[in-house]
């Protein structure tokens, strides 16, 4: 997995903050599992962070794109987000 550091706490604080999670922000890595091992990340929550990533990523994801292995783990949906994300102009 191709994670940089910047896009990797970017996400993780979206996650966070979407949450309400700010008491087990530290123990989040790349290898913590998300969607049906997080009880806060139901259905609904899913639909939220994901609209809060397009937004602070300015990106869309495409309903085709759309799996729940995106979800499965912090650093799969990190790496999901840098897949999408525009590169910075020099």
């Amino acid at each position: 997995m191709n994670i940089d550091d910047r896009t990797f706490e970017a996400v993780k604080a979206v996650i966070v903050k979407t949450l309400g999670i700010e008491d087990r922000a530290s123990t989040l890595d790349a290898s913590t599992p998300l969607f049906g091992s997080m009880p806060e990340l139901d259905s609904f929550a899913v639909v939220v962070l994901l609209t809060s990533l397009e937004e602070q990523f300015c990106f869309e994801v495409d309903g085709s794109e759309f799996s729940g292995e995106i979800f499965e783990t912090v650093g799969s949906l990190a790496e999901f987000v840098r897949m999408r994300t525009p590169l910075p102009v020099h």
